[in-house]
């Protein structure tokens, strides 16, 4: 049997292999590249005689009426805009020399190994024509193509013109000495030869007429030339013909070998390039960026100290509590937490769970303390738990979680070190799984310390190119230290000074602005043929994805919200609609919401809300009702406070005692982060016009904006009337797109603002528009 396997998984390889040597298949192979390489090369030509008047078809190019200039038509055209105004300028030319040897190669059975080396050296000779005329900076933009105007501007800000000459000279040297295998001795050996005397002189010019001669006939191959040239000078008598003879085979052999190590070499220096150009780097424009340091965070050396009276004083009480109520105990042990210890305990056969759980207040009467809960069962134990507060808890300090090894190589997309665990284990969560979370507690028992401790996680961790903040305090008091970061790591919406969001009105703007940002994010993710934004940014990174296109790096949006009661109450449905569709769409697009709550009644965490936050964090509430109503179940009404919590998600109750990081610390890292080098400005939000501002007025025809008509004529083609549609396909701003929507509404052509919904396009087709603009400029 194993046989035979063996044998059913070679066949599809054996059939390729005979495919592809089979010579009907090499025959028609090599025509075709030969013919694509010479339409390529005359398309080029073409184009640099037509280039310009093309230029206006580009962007139509699907358009049945649209006519190129190029020889080879429309398709000509746009590939040629492509390779050389796009791409790396006269350099292209090389392209279309490549293919057609790499055809002539299949036609003449000649291996294609032996084109490695030339599409190598051709690609790179490709790349430094392009910087080489992008240095010069010749006023026809054909010559350097795109890529050479991108590579010196970005070269010219790190090391300057004379470094780009510099680089430039010493690649051509490099490829001079590794083309022609030119070495120090080499050059030595030649050299002396100069300075032979007369006879040998003479014989030497006699030799190479003899091997010109030779070659020409066609009896001498190019390769033997340079040996041939130096046996017969290197020859004293006639009788040692036999042994130059001889000892030219041999160095033949040699070179041969030298030439194949090289080539090698060449090989694996080419692949060491482009895998270092490959892939685009998000954190470029910020490569210098410093991560906070953990001696901005306090060190409280906290060491839990195990008072062994403490811990047999309180294993007796629960044995003889439950020996009261006729129940035994087989076993029982204590895992000493930084404010809770676990006293794990396996009762007598018989003994019934429920009945230890209803002595739930009267084990807590026996210890005299507060915050005792019964974990019955332990979650894959056989054991039942009794969590009891220690007298003297420890402080878990944020530096301890995130100098902690679980954290620091972490490769979770958005790792939050939230605390320590009972067994005083670092516990780490990736925001992306969870993927929202609702957190709260009543006042003073941690809350907004739990936000600081996410928001630090975060910052420890994530570059500002691959985070974004959305930060919503309508309390005014408790994110207020993050503005020193707006420019770093804090998400906008146009136009607004504040990055920290207070008012009301501007949240429910911002709510629905990301659900705009959440469609634009989805769109992107359909044109590139991908599933969720990691796949999303691996495909961009790897340069698959033309930002031309409208195609951009995405980092991920976190927005917090400090106190999701005070929204509710005074804007109900307004903030409700867009919280609940963010939490049920945004996850696969990178956005992410934490909503913190002082008061997790039903009127505020809603079935909705509550459907999609599978992750929840309570710290302790005042009862039950509000336990069950933030975790389905009691729990939170019976924890300590001061950092004392309970995490759910993916049905795991987990006790924590969270990481404490104080107002102090919060001051140190913003003002680390916001002394260094920043983005001009905040991430920018797409613009979101209420409806009190979406009304029809009119505007003045004289003030329209340039791209009035042409913008007229996108929207009406793609019938579609969004602001957003206008910004990728007429590479314009937030705010210069939503001034054109506004007149396209006051010209009548897009129908009113409807919320997040595209606008209604009140014209039908392109006919229509132009009949539609001649008689309005008729009227004027």
């Amino acid at each position: 049997m194993p046989k035979k396997r063996k044998r059913n998984t070679k066949k599809p390889f054996q059939k390729t292999n005979a495919f592809f040597k089979n010579r009907q298949t090499q025959f028609v192979l090599s025509v075709f590249i030969m013919l694509l390489a010479l339409l390529l090369l005359f398309a080029l030509i073409s184009f640099l005689k037509t280039w310009q008047a093309d230029q206006s078809i580009l962007t139509e190019i699907a358009h049945p009426k649209t006519n190129a200039k190029n020889w080879l038509g429309k398709i000509g055209a746009s590939v040629s805009n492509f390779l050389v105004l796009k791409g790396f300028g006269i350099g292209t030319f090389v392209l279309p020399i490549l293919l057609f040897f790499t055809g002539l190669y299949i036609l003449l059975q000649v291996h294609l190994r032996k084109m490695r080396k030339p599409w190598f050296f051709g690609i790179l000779g490709m790349i430094w024509m392009s910087l080489l005329f992008g240095f010069i900076k010749l006023n026809n933009p054909l010559f350097a193509g795109t890529v050479g105007f991108e590579l010196d501007t970005f070269l010219s800000s790190y090391i300057g013109k004379p470094g780009i000459l510099a680089l430039l000279f010493v690649s051509l040297l490099s490829y001079v000495v590794i083309r022609f295998r030119l070495t120090p001795e080499s050059i030595s050996k030649f050299i002396p030869k100069r300075n032979i005397d007369k006879s040998k002189d003479s014989n030497a010019s006699s030799s190479d007429t003899i091997i010109q001669l030779d070659d020409e006939k066609g009896e001498l191959p190019l390769e033997v030339y340079s040996h041939k040239e130096e046996i017969i000078a290197d020859q004293n008598t006639a009788t040692e013909t036999k042994k130059t003879e001889t000892s030219k085979v041999k160095n033949i052999e040699i070179d041969i070998k030298k030439v194949v190590d090289e080539d090698h070499e060449t090989e694996n220096l080419s692949n060491k390039i482009l895998e270092n150009f490959g892939e685009f780097d998000p954190k470029l424009e910020l490569s210098k960026y410093r991560f906070p340091t953990l001696e901005m965070l306090e060190d409280h050396h906290e060491s839990i100290a195990v008072n062994s009276e403490e811990l047999q004083q309180n294993k007796d009480k629960i044995v003889t509590t439950l020996k009261n109520y006729k129940i035994g105990i087989s076993h029982i042990k204590a895992t000493v937490g930084p404010t809770v210890t676990l006293y794990e305990i396996i009762p007598q056969a018989g003994v019934r769970i429920s009945k230890i759980k209803n002595l739930e207040d009267d084990i807590a009467l026996s210890l005299s303390a507060l915050g005792i809960r019964i974990i019955a069962p332990i979650p894959g134990k056989g054991t039942i738990g009794i969590e009891v507060p220690n007298k003297n808890p420890t402080i878990v300090s944020m530096r301890s979680v995130i100098s902690s090894t679980k954290f620091q190589n972490s490769e979770m997309e958005l790792p939050i070190a939230f605390g320590k665990t009972i067994s005083n284990e670092t516990f780490v969560v990736d925001l992306t799984k969870m993927p929202h979370l609702l957190m709260a507690g009543a006042t003073g028992q941690g809350k907004s310390v739990g936000l600081n401790a996410v928001l630090t996680s975060l910052l420890y961790k994530k570059h500002p190119a691959e985070v974004k903040f959305v930060l919503v305090d309508p309390k005014k008091v408790e994110l207020t230290l993050y503005n020193k970061i707006e420019r770093h790591y804090l998400a906008k919406l146009p136009d607004t000074e504040e990055s920290i969001i207070t008012d009301i009105t501007r949240v429910v703007n911002t709510l629905n602005s990301l659900c705009i940002e959440m469609d634009n994010r989805y769109d992107l993710l359909k044109e590139a043929y991908v599933r969720n934004i990691k796949e999303y940014n691996k495909k961009f990174k790897e340069r698959k994805l033309n930002p031309e296109n409208g195609h951009r790096f995405l980092p991920y949006i976190v927005l917090v919200i400090d106190e999701f009661a005070d929204l509710i109450m005074t804007a109900g449905k307004e903030i409700e609609t867009p919280i609940a569709r963010l939490a049920q769409l945004a996850r696969a697009i990178g956005i992410h919401l934490i909503i913190a709550t002082q008061r997790p009644s039903v009127n505020v965490i809603t079935g909705i809300i509550k459907a999609n936050f599978p992750s929840r964090v309570a710290f302790r509430v005042t009862s039950k009702i509000d336990s069950r109503t933030i975790l389905d179940g009691p729990g939170a009404d019976q924890l300590i406070g001061k950092g004392d919590m309970l995490y759910s998600g993916r049905s795991e109750l987990v006790r924590l005692q969270c990481a404490f990081v104080d107002t102090p610390e919060i001051e140190k890292i913003t003002g680390f982060i916001g002394a260094q080098r920043a983005y001009p400005e905040a991430y920018q939000l797409p613009e979101y016009v209420g409806e009190e501002v979406g009304n029809s007025f009119d505007i003045d025809i004289d003030d329209r904006d340039i791209l009035f008509k042409d913008a007229a004529y996108v929207i009406v083609r793609t019938q579609q009337g969004s602001a957003s549609l206008l910004q990728r396909k007429l590479k314009l701003g937030y705010n210069r797109a939503g001034r054109i929507i506004d007149q396209l509404e006051s010209a009548g052509i897009v129908g009113a603002f409807e919320g997040s919904k595209a606008r209604q396009v009140l014209i039908p087709d392109e006919i229509s528009l132009k009949l539609f603009l001649e008689n309005e400029k008729n009227n004027i």
